[in-house]
């Protein structure tokens, strides 16, 4: 923190729509300076881990919010120490250059949250989490109303249905999820890739790629 009393930060960004929210509340925050986007990406497929997002149009996603982008690298199936060591690893320069906190978009999982804290405290740091306990409903309607424009890149189709994997996320969308499914998919219903919205300069251009099945999970490629 500054001698303003306004706190450094890092976005921890995932490419997804409440992480898009988060950084939208975050910006409008005095008392926080956003420097930076910070993302977990697999090696050899290079892509955003869990996301499946290219690596490419994550670097145009950074590009068009205008934040620098840093990226924690972890290996094919990685275990959780070795992700807690690539984290530690992309937040120590960070810290060093006095950054102080991590911005994070969860929502109401108490025990992600106090993982989350736990591990960002390991880095030196401490855990912002502008968007707790706000009703999902509304946040999802919320972001469609506030012009943001979203894509459905990741599908669980245990807990939603396959087709939606590609899906534009709309309030045609949100009416027709089951009434299990957390609107914000808060519970790995499924996972968004975000291309426009008031955070955005310009919108990423995109395409919808294949639809395949990879480990339980459908995944859209975005192009």
């Amino acid at each position: 923190m500054d001698v303003k009393g306004v706190r450094r930060a890092v976005m921890s960004w995932s490419g997804g729509k409440d992480s898009s929210l988060a950084l939208h509340a975050a910006l409008q925050d005095p008392s926080l300076h956003v420097e930076g986007l910070l993302t977990t990406v697999t090696e050899g497929y290079e892509r955003i881990s869990m996301h499946g997002v290219r690596l490419a149009l994550l670097e145009r996603q950074a590009d068009a919010i205008g934040l620098p982008l840093h990226i924690a690298r972890i290996p094919q199936r990685s275990t959780n120490d070795e992700y807690e060591r690539a984290t530690r690893a992309a937040l120590a320069p960070l810290r060093a250059n006095g950054v102080t906190h991590v911005i994070a978009g969860d929502l109401f999982l108490a025990d992600v949250r106090e993982y989350r804290e736990r591990l960002v405290a390991s880095a030196g740091m401490e855990t912002v989490f502008p968007l707790w306990e706000r009703d999902t409903t509304q946040l999802a309607h919320a972001f469609v109303a506030q012009g943001f424009e979203a894509i459905l890149c990741c599908v669980d189709p245990k807990q939603i249905d396959a087709s939606c994997a590609g899906c534009t996320y709309d309030h045609a969308l949100l009416a027709q999820l089951p009434a299990s499914a957390d609107p914000c998919g808060e519970r790995g219903e499924f996972h968004t890739f975000v291309y426009n919205g008031p955070i955005f300069r310009d919108p990423v251009a995109i395409e919808r790629g294949e639809v395949v099945c990879r480990d339980g999970f459908w995944f859209c490629d975005i192009l």
